[in-house]
């Protein structure tokens, strides 16, 4: 899991690949063309032809051809994956506080 953690949390190490991510999370499942990523986040075309690779390579944007058109979609399970390794041991090392220290 290690592997996979890093390499989803790599591929969103940019600002541009994370405003692509999340323009593709408020899409949800339909997804967009390249087109309208293109439109709606204003990142040139060639950029965001590397941004997309980059973001399928770490896990975390599916790519599905139908005929000429490219559908790009978040994967919502992955990104819950790595939200849920990153949290999975959320304050397990903090001490205790009493009852009653409010």
């Amino acid at each position: 899991m290690w592997e996979e953690a890093a390499a989803g949390f790599s591929a969103m190490g940019s600002e541009a690949r994370l405003k692509v991510l999340k323009t593709l999370v408020r899409a949800g499942e339909t997804g967009l063309t390249v087109g309208e990523i293109q439109s709606r986040t204003g990142i040139a075309p060639s950029t965001l032809a590397h941004h997309l690779r980059f973001l399928a390579a770490g896990g975390v944007v599916e790519q599905e051809k139908i005929g000429r058109t490219t559908i790009n979609r978040a994967c919502f399970d992955e990104l819950r994956n790595l939200a849920q390794f990153i949290l999975s041991e959320c304050c397990a090392d903090e001490v205790g506080k009493a009852a009653n220290d409010g």
